[in-house]
């Protein structure tokens, strides 16, 4: 059973850009757009990208691993809708470098026909 609803489920997998946060060395946020997918097998996000290792996130992960992810968006008229994932990620190298995030909390609005609906639930699992 996934962390994630059949609803964030279908919203991110309509999405092509969201925003990575990682903390630096010197414990100041850093922000970064990114593409990314969701990997069912690990229910978790997996974020490629070009040259991802010597990226500021890849490297920031290695002093500290907690994230935060948003994709979001705004149906006309004003319809603001988002799915934002608190978690660990691990940055993995390899010849297929990426970033995988493990939700310890989703958060999501707006997903739902008309209504606002927030959704706010941590996520019991153990870290990777």
């Amino acid at each position: 059973m996934s962390a994630f609803t059949a609803l964030e489920l279908e919203y991110l997998a309509s999405q092509r850009l969201g925003r990575l946060a990682t903390v630096n060395p010197d414990n100041h946020p850093q922000n970064s757009p990114v593409t990314f997918q969701y990997n069912p097998v690990t229910d978790s996000l997996d974020i490629h990208g070009r040259n991802l290792p010597e990226s500021k996130k890849f490297r920031n992960l290695k002093t500290n691993a907690h994230v935060a992810f948003v994709v979001d968006d705004v149906l006309p008229p004003w319809k603001p809708r988002c799915v934002e994932v608190r978690g660990v990620a691990e940055a993995i190298e390899g010849d297929e470098p990426l970033i995988r995030i493990h939700p310890t909390q989703i958060i999501s609005f707006g997903l739902e026909g008309d209504a606002y609906n927030p959704s706010n639930r941590k996520i019991e699992r153990p870290a990777p």
